[in-house]
């Protein structure tokens, strides 16, 4: 690529990134509206304090009827299915209006998924829109989609590093030459983020972004902490391992069964009766709900382990049903949630800092979602600030340990399938 095709496509990922950003403000701001309004207005006008249990029960139902109607009538069958993982690649922009209304039915209405993957397809289709008007050939096409990607998910990572990181790291097959087609995303990120955080928490950004604000500050590496991270990314990546093969199993035995449409109701039900079942055993059933960035800071504050055991289960299967059945959302931030409730259990048992927990629950579960190591280890880095910088290493062994217990059990479900 000549230095002035170069320059060019940065031009473009620069002008790319805003537009990127605002329909990625903008999808977050109807989502957060209408969860708004169906867990907290909704709930008022029945004159409850909290959503009663035919809500719960029926609105993660609803939710599924807007998914079906998605997948069935729009173009693209809803976007990308959330138990592949991560992955980039241009979106049709025909495409676009499919993966949105999927995603805010999965969303808005209580699905355990998160916003990460449908905006990085929204990002793409905007960004496809500029390059179809610039006229670009097929490759700066790819290089543009990706930008867009970029922008639209720089906000939910803590800026732009932890985005590039992700898709960088997604794409690292393509060895060196990947490294000039990404800058203009990074560009295209950078300016994302400035835009997000131009609208502030207006339309529910930061709610859509995980933080955990107070967390103490880490001072000085001890080796039972080191210990402990690599345990707790084991644990991390069996129970995330876990849920992907019982979500593998209804994805591949529901709709084979009973059809897509029944499947996804069944699952809509199931998600609002694990929550009420949650509520029941003491946990709160909005914390059983949703992709857990707005929950992580009370699960940390947590000081039952019999309510953070009931989270845990309860979130896991939830979780598994929402990967398997088929809703449309990104698989990480429930993933990061499961980390963090196990790494919780290990403060109340052991007394170990919080800070702690929130640096290795959220690499390990970041690498047992997606397989990336290093987008979860700079993830928590990011996460817990320069204040808890020490506490970095442990997170590293973490998603270590995470990374290489998720890579046995592939290679145990390789042989088991070579078997058959």
């Amino acid at each position: 690529m000549s230095p002035t095709a170069a320059l060019r496509l940065v031009g473009l990922g620069a002008l790319v990134g805003v537009p990127a950003a605002l329909v990625g403000v903008a999808f977050l701001a109807i989502v957060h509206e209408l969860e708004v309004w169906l867990w907290h207005d909704l709930p008022e006008h029945l004159d409850a304090s909290t959503p009663p249990w035919y809500l719960v029960l029926a609105i993660p139902a609803l939710g599924a009827l807007v998914v079906v109607a998605a997948r069935r009538f729009l173009p693209g069958d809803g976007g990308h299915e959330p138990l592949h993982g991560i992955t980039g690649g241009a979106t049709s922009v025909s495409h676009a209006p499919g993966i949105a209304l999927a995603a805010i039915g999965s969303l808005a209405f209580g699905a355990v998924l998160g916003p990460e993957a449908p905006l990085i397809a929204l990002g793409s289709a905007v960004a496809l829109v500029v390059a179809r008007e610039a006229r670009l050939g097929e490759k700066e096409r790819a290089v543009v989609s990706t930008a867009g990607s970029f922008s639209a998910i720089s906000a939910l990572f803590g800026g732009p590093l932890v985005a590039s990181m992700l898709l960088l790291e997604s794409g690292v097959g393509l060895g060196a030459m990947l490294i000039p087609a990404l800058v203009p995303g990074l560009v295209a990120a950078s300016i994302g983020y400035l835009i997000f955080i131009g609208f502030g928490d207006w339309g529910g950004i930061e709610q859509a972004s995980l933080s955990v604000p107070g967390l103490p500050a880490y001072d000085g590496v001890h080796f039972g902490d080191l210990t402990l991270a690599i345990l707790l990314g084991v644990a991390a990546a069996l129970l995330v391992g876990v849920v992907r093969r019982f979500a593998a199993d209804l994805h591949h035995r529901g709709p084979a069964r009973i059809g897509m449409g029944p499947t996804l109701v069944l699952g809509g039900l199931a998600v609002g009766a694990l929550a009420l079942l949650a509520d029941a055993l003491g946990a709160d059933s909005q914390d059983v709900l949703f992709s857990g960035q707005d929950a992580v800071p009370a699960l940390v504050a947590e000081d039952s382990a019999r309510v953070v055991l009931v989270l845990v289960a309860a979130k896991a299967l939830a979780y598994g049903v929402c990967l398997g059945c088929g809703f449309r959302g990104g698989p990480v931030f429930p993933a990061i949630f499961l980390g963090v409730g196990l790494a919780v259990l290990a403060v109340i048992a052991f007394d170990v800092s919080p800070t702690l927990a929130v640096a290795v629950g959220t690499a390990s579960g970041t690498v047992a979602a997606t397989g990336l190591l290093f987008s979860g280890v700079l993830f928590a880095a990011v996460l817990v600030g320069t204040h808890a910088s020490e506490v970095v290493p442990a997170a590293a062994l973490a998603g270590v340990a995470a990374w290489l217990t998720r890579a046995a059990m592939s290679r145990v479900a390789d042989r088991r399938a070579a078997s058959f």
